[in-house]
């Protein structure tokens, strides 16, 4: 078996955002569920800004996920988690997971953390670094991620709701907590020459 590396994205992974799109897009509809439709231009600014993570197998594609704030830095989402078919039942999710958890830790260590899930592993997972489950009032009330939601097919839930309910579940990290990854001095350095 191939060895797989999970590291911060940067600008040299562009080549791999369409491979990524199309398999978060497959998960979803074999899935049935809803999730989140982004563009090429929104995961290369995610990786530009280092807010990304990246699992290849050489030069495969493997596994993907992304960082972004809200609310003013005050909460930050995990998103956009995805393993490719092919290196699924490895644990390279949680590894994925592990590494974006530790690089919004690191970036806004005062910040809540959430997640919207509607998939049984990525909670697991939440539960097993310190996320809870919360209602939705809990999560931030920035117009700008809620907007996120409108390329979901449940929208129509969260809509009828009064952004109350879906689907999904809303899950909120509590920032004390320690960080379960290293994140290399390269990643670091790359952070601080971003400014945050």
């Amino acid at each position: 078996m191939e060895e797989v590396k999970v590291m911060v994205a940067d600008a040299t992974h562009e080549k791999y955002i369409d491979t990524i799109l199309e398999t978060i897009e497959s998960a979803a509809k074999v899935r049935g569920t809803g999730i989140a439709k982004r563009t090429h231009e929104y995961i290369l600014t995610k990786m530009k800004e280092a807010k990304a993570v990246i699992a290849l197998a050489g030069d495969r594609f493997a596994g993907f996920s992304y960082i972004e704030t809200w609310g003013n830095k005050q909460y930050v989402t995990t998103s956009g988690l995805i393993v490719h078919p092919d290196f699924r039942g490895q644990g390279l999710a949680k590894r994925i997971k592990n590494l974006t958890f530790t690089l919004a830790r690191k970036r806004w260590p005062h910040a809540k953390i959430f997640s919207l899930t509607s998939g049984a592993a990525v909670m697991a997972m939440n539960t097993q670094l310190g996320y809870h489950p919360v209602t939705f009032a809990e999560l931030t009330d920035d117009e700008a991620f809620w907007r996120g939601c409108e390329g979901c097919i449940n929208v129509d839930v969260l809509k009828r709701t009064g952004r109350k309910y879906c689907i999904c579940t809303g899950m909120l990290y509590d920032p004390e907590e320690h960080l379960p990854a290293k994140l290399s001095d390269e990643v670091l350095e790359r952070i601080k020459q971003l400014g945050n």
